[in-house]
Order: structure tokens, then C-alpha cells, then sequence
């Protein structure tokens, strides 16, 4: 996965500074942050982590609601706070603006996701059923989660350059999760058909699929419990993955 990322992230650099080039995109401020008293890279006046966890959850969590209803240039940090059910003091105790609330929102889906799918990973008994079990965590997160994803998808262009960096390179280690689990399975030979390339669209395929059910869940859900999804999305990814597909791309360009 390693190999991966490193290989994507000068796409990704490439991607904000033609989109932002008045704003250089800079590594050197969001490592400089990643310290004991500042997780996930946001600043906070408290130094207890695991009520900085709970804490920025409980405030994350009404955010979202928040922006879904009124958008996120209509909602104030003091709706925030009082959804929340703190003072807007305490808010920025946790928080410097709104924005780093958004890119938290952000930052936890893509955690949900690696513990899942690592988790997954660990517990797969081997063969296809580690493919299988992967892709059961990954879509029940986005499940749980699809209000979230939603919102990512319609607000991360409001976050400023530094955290949009890090949603793009968060959303490729998701991928790269994925790449080196049907690497793993292709060298095993349990997928022996799948190259490189068919293995890196294998794994953006499946990262869609899920936020399908976020995209989609409004006609969905009312026709599919999510298990059913799970189900016949998987046979499909299986069969897409398993499929002998020979050595040949038709009418590769290169």
C-alpha cells in the first residue's frame, strides 16, 4: 500500500496546486500541528484526549445535522455549539472554526474505515472470504456513516487548501487499503487474473459502490435492507474480480 500512495500522492499535490495555485499547498504546516495536544492535526485548549474524542464527536455530530439542514455557510458556530449542547465558549475549546469541525466530519469517516477494514482483514478466515468480509465492513461504515460521506461530497471544497489536502490523501489510503487486499489475494492466487491496473480499478469500483448506498439510499432503502445490498454487491464485485480476463486490455491506448 505503501508503494501506492507514494506512487498517487504527486497526483493529488498536482490537483490543489492547479486548482489553488494562488494558495501553495505546504506539508510543512500540517505536520508541524500533529502533536499530543492537537490530534487529527486540529489545535485544542485540552489536553485530556479521550474527552478531546468524545468531545469533538458530540460537537461532529450535531455539525453535520446542522449543515444538511441549513448548508454550511448558513450555520454559525453558535447554532453549532447550541445543537451541541454546549456553551460557545466550550466549542472553541475544541475547535478554532467551523472548517476544522467540517474537516474533522472528514477525518472520522475515513478512520472508521481503516479500523473496519483492517479489522476485516484480521479476522477473514482466507481465499475469497477475505474479499468478502472486507467489503461487508467497508459498506456497513458508509452505512452508518452516509450522512457524513454526503456531506463531504457537497462541502470539502469549503475547507481551506492544507485539509482538502489531507481529505484527498485520506480517501487514496482508503483505496490503497483496498489495492493491497486484491494485490494480496492476486499473488496468492486466488484473483491469479487481475493486473495492476485492473486491480487499482477493482479497488476504486468497490470504494463507489459503497458511497452508492449514500448516493442512492433514497430509492434503495426502500427496496433493499443494507445486508441485501451487502449481498448482491459482493457476488458482483466477486464475480467482477474472479472473472478470467486474459492478458489483453481491448483497445488499450498506449
Amino acid at each position: 500500500m505503501r508503494e501506492y500512495l507514494d506512487k498517487k500522492k504527486k497526483i493529488v499535490l498536482n490537483i490543489r496546486l492547479s486548482a489553488r495555485s494562488e494558495s501553495p499547498v505546504t506539508f510543512t504546516a500540517t505536520k508541524s500541528m500533529r502533536d499530543k495536544h492537537q490530534p487529527n492535526g486540529i489545535p485544542t485548549q485540552v489536553k485530556n484526549p479521550d474527552l478531546v474524542e468524545r468531545r469533538r464527536r458530540q460537537i461532529a455530530d450535531a455539525a453535520v445535522q446542522l449543515f444538511m439542514q441549513k448548508g454550511f455557510h448558513k450555520s454559525t458556530t453558535r447554532q453549532i455549539a447550541r445543537a451541541a449542547g454546549i456553551s460557545i465558549g466550550s466549542l472553541y475549546e475544541y475547535f478554532a472554526c467551523k472548517e476544522d469541525i467540517l474537516f474533522l466530519v472528514c477525518d472520522f469517516i475515513h478512520s472508521e474505515v481503516e479500523r473496519g477494514v483492517t479489522e476485516a482483514m484480521r479476522r477473514a478466515s482466507g481465499g475469497r472470504m477475505v474479499l468478502a468480509e472486507v467489503v461487508r465492513e467497508y459498506f456497513l461504515v458508509c452505512d452508518r456513516m452516509s450522512d457524513f460521506i454526503l456531506l463531504i461530497y457537497q462541502e470539502t471544497h469549503s475547507l481551506p487548501a492544507q485539509w482538502q489536502q489531507r481529505v484527498l490523501e485520506n480517501e487514496l489510503r482508503i483505496t490503497g487499503l483496498l489495492v493491497a487486499v486484491l494485490a494480496q489475494l492476486a499473488a496468492a492466487g486466488t484473483l491469479p487474473d487481475m493486473d495492476e491496473r485492473q486491480i487499482e480499478i477493482a479497488a476504486h469500483n468497490i470504494v463507489v459502490l459503497g458511497h452508492t448506498w449514500t448516493f442512492r439510499r433514497w430509492y434503495l432503502a426502500r427496496h433493499y435492507s443494507i445486508d441485501d445490498y451487502i449481498a448482491l454487491q459482493t457476488e458482483f464485485i466477486l464475480k467482477m474480480c474472479t472473472r478470467s480476463t486474459g492478458s489483453q486490455v481491448v483497445n488499450d491506448p498506449r
